[in-house]
């Protein structure tokens, strides 16, 4: 029976697909980016993470998170593990239903080979830049993700040899610009490209 795994390998190639199941992906925060990158992830192969989020599943969520109404009041961490697992079964996801610190930050995602910053607050956002930044880790961020229309104004810049942040780093999402599904999930689709391209080796460009 072809699984995922063959599939993906018959048309990456073996040795790229074989860094991409073996890799570590941190997902720092399991929201409306954090969890869509991570489904993305998977389906391209990706199947050791860790992840950390302190929140529940809330209703207002299902408008823009990998979350499905059953799950409205579970830990975020363990119903997107359910959910990845649930496109792939070899998914290994280790959780934590922890809000990201000084304290534990490194205990938490120094074992990823790439991590994927996904938080609301700007503290932890700073917070994970300035530490692997110093550590040369690879590393995608977002800046500028509210609202709808013009989705091509979300893009990726690249700001060190491992750093990446994607959005139009002006549109914050609040009251007048709300985080909506498809600017959002194209948001959480680059990251994920960001980080396959990194850990398969490879860059496949599109041929016009």
């Amino acid at each position: 029976m072809e699984t995922l795994h063959d599939t993906l390998a018959s048309r990456i190639g073996v040795e790229p697909m074989a860094r991409i199941a073996s890799a570590c992906i941190g997902i720092a925060g399991a929201g409306g980016l954090g969890s869509n990158c991570a489904m993305h992830l998977v389906r391209m192969g990706f199947r050791r993470f860790v992840i950390a989020d302190f929140d529940r599943v809330e209703v207002s969520n299902l408008n823009r998170q990998f979350f499905f109404a059953h799950q409205v009041g579970e830990m975020k961490v363990k119903a997107l593990q359910d959910n990845l697992v649930a496109i792939n079964p070899k998914v290994e996801a280790i959780i934590h239903s922890v809000c990201v610190s000084a304290d534990n930050i490194g205990s938490l995602f120094d074992c990823c080979d790439a991590v994927v910053e996904a938080f609301d607050r700007v503290e932890a956002k700073q917070l994970l830049v300035e530490r692997y930044l110093k550590k040369g880790r690879f590393l995608v961020a977002a800046s500028g993700i509210g609202g709808w229309g013009d989705a091509d104004r979300i893009v990726t810049r690249k700001i060190g040899s491992s750093f990446y942040i994607v959005g139009d780093g002006v549109t914050e999402a609040d009251e007048s610009t709300p985080p909506m599904s498809a600017v959002v999930g194209v948001a959480a689709a680059k990251q994920a490209d960001l980080v396959l391209t990194y850990v398969s080796g490879e860059r496949r460009m599109a041929k016009g």
